[in-house]
Formats: C-alpha cells, structure tokens, sequence
C-alpha cells in the first residue's frame, strides 16, 4: 500500500504509546482515524490532541477481550466512515514481569487473553469484512523481539508475542489472495505506558505471583523511557506497509541479531550447541555485571521482577 489518503484506520491502544503513534503519523498521511482504548483518560487525551487538528478521528472504548464488544466496534466504524477499516492496528498490549515459576493461571489468563487473544478478536471480527468489502489494506500487529526467544522474566507476554508472530505470519499467507498485506512488528522497547498495564487487570484476574506495586510500577515507567518513540515506530511501520514488509524489526543490525537468535535455536538441537549457548549467555551475564544498562538500573530496589514477598521456594537470579 501506498496511498493512504482517504483510508479508515482502526488502532487498539491507540490513546497512548504506540498506537497514539500511529494515530499521528497515519492521521498526518490522510487517513481517517479511529482510536479504540479501554481507559477512558488516554481517549481524552487523545481527543484533546486532535481537536485542532483537520484529521478525522473517533474515540470508542474497547476492551478487545471482549468480543460482543468488539463486534460492536467494527459496527460502529461502518456507520461513523461508511466501510470497515482498510487498515487494521493490533497494537493493545499488557504485560507484567516475574520469575516464571511463579506465574499463576491468572498471570497467564490476563497477559495471553490481552496479548493474544485480543488480537485474534481483531482478525476474527475485522478480516471477514475487510475481504467482503474488496479494498484490500494491511493489517499490521504489534509483537515483541521477546516473542522470538524464551523469556524467563516474563513468559506469559512471550508466549502471546510468540504466538502472535506465527498468527501473523499465516495471516499474511492466507490474505495475500485478497490484497490485504499483514506486518507483524518485533520491536525491543517503546515508550509507552504498557507499566501501567495493572491499572487495567480485571479483577477476578488480579491474583498474580509476581511482585506488583508503586514502586515497580515506576521502575517501569522508567523502564520503557528507553526505548523507541513511538512517532519513530509508526514511521517505521509506515514505511513497511509501502513495502509489503511480514517482519517489521526497528533495531540497529537487525539481521546480525535475527541470525545470531536462529542460530541459538540451532544450537538447542545439540549437545555441542547447547554448551556454546551456555558459554555465550555466561559471558553476557558477566558482560551486564560490568555495564548494567541504564534502563534497568534500580531494578533491585524497586523489587521489580521479583516473586510476591509469601512466595519464598523461588530462588534469586
């Protein structure tokens, strides 16, 4: 796709982070936007910012676990722009950090049931209509380079994002017929609010074996202020949509890292491979003794990515 003037555009998390992002850069190209965000300040936000703005833009409440819901988003695009959207954002997300052993079902509830299952709401409710319409578009998911290895600090949002980048990528075999193209985007970090991502966690799913509080919910704001801006991102992910991209990667020598991480998976496959790969992660250990990154310095204070204090068979890392 290269013309995106005129286009209806629908963003899950879209009053925040990376998807109010995308809502600026795609808004700025001619799209008509539509921003779906289940907190109701990030949606005024989003408001405030486009009010004196000439880009069309509506705000609908969604939480995209929820499929009634869903449905009656999708039928309210068509009746505010006249058609579903041609391109299609699944950039809502959450995540938590903790040892995996002690992850609980609701851990593992909450995060896939955001991270996956939202966005198989997205598809099962957008791609009917957007193939029945006959204009083609592009459907792009926000993933995660976490999704493409074992993440022993957060492997619920890992499995999701992993799940995710498969998903995408028989999507993107399967719509290649009807003309929508499919991205899927592995960034390493973006700026966002994902560390408030607790301040949404329903209730009957808030039983979580991880350390949760004030202060880890501001080391992650601190956390996330490292990574990429999310105007940048959507640039990216613009320019990836003109080009028909499958994996969108924003990171420097990303082919050097993609091949350095398929050559891991390699390794696993052998005796030999699997003690280099125990070398090679021994020296990152002891490389990042040497030179913690900024963004996690302070993370032991905060107790951020810790087991729940009662949780005492967890041992330390």
């Amino acid at each position: 796709m290269k013309d995106f003037a005129g286009k209806i555009a629908f963003i899950t998390g879209g009053g925040s982070g990376a998807g109010f992002g995308q809502a600026k850069v795609f808004a700025e190209a001619g799209c008509k936007i539509v921003i779906a965000d289940i907190r109701q300040d990030h949606l005024d936000q989003a408001k405030a910012y486009f009010r004196d703005k000439k880009a069309q833009v509506h705000t609908i409440k969604l939480d995209i676990t929820d499929r009634k819901a869903y449905a009656a988003a999708a039928d309210e695009v068509e009746k505010v722009f006249g058609s579903p959207p041609q391109l299609l954002f699944n950039t809502a997300g959450v995540n938590t950090f903790g040892p995996t052993e002690a992850s609980t079902f609701e851990d593992y509830d909450w995060v896939i049931g955001v991270d996956l299952g939202g966005v198989i709401n997205g598809m099962v409710t957008f791609v009917p209509r957007m193939i029945k319409a006959g204009k083609g578009g592009h459907i792009t998911t926000v993933a995660s380079w976490g999704g493409l290895m074992g993440q022993p600090g957060c492997a619920p949002y890992s499995a999701a994002k992993a799940a995710v980048i498969n998903l995408m990528e028989s999507y993107y075999i399967a719509l290649k017929q009807y003309g929508i193209g499919v991205s899927v985007v592995c960034p390493t970090g973006i700026i966002s609010n994902i560390g408030e991502s607790t301040y949404t966690r329903p209730k009957h799913l808030e039983n979580t074996g991880y350390n949760v509080n004030d202060k880890t919910i501001e080391f992650m704001r601190y956390h996330y202020s490292f990574g990429i801006e999310p105007v940048d991102l959507a640039r990216v992910i613009k320019k990836g949509i003109e080009d028909g991209i499958l994996y969108i990667v924003p990171m420097p020598d990303a082919e050097k890292a993609l091949r350095a991480n398929f050559e891991r998976v390699i390794d696993y496959t052998t005796l030999e491979g699997m003690k280099r790969q125990d070398e090679i992660e021994k020296k990152r250990r002891e490389e990042r003794q040497k030179t913690t990154p900024k963004n996690i310095q302070g993370a032991a204070e905060a107790g951020w990515g810790k087991a729940r204090p009662d949780i005492t068979w967890v041992k330390p890392r």
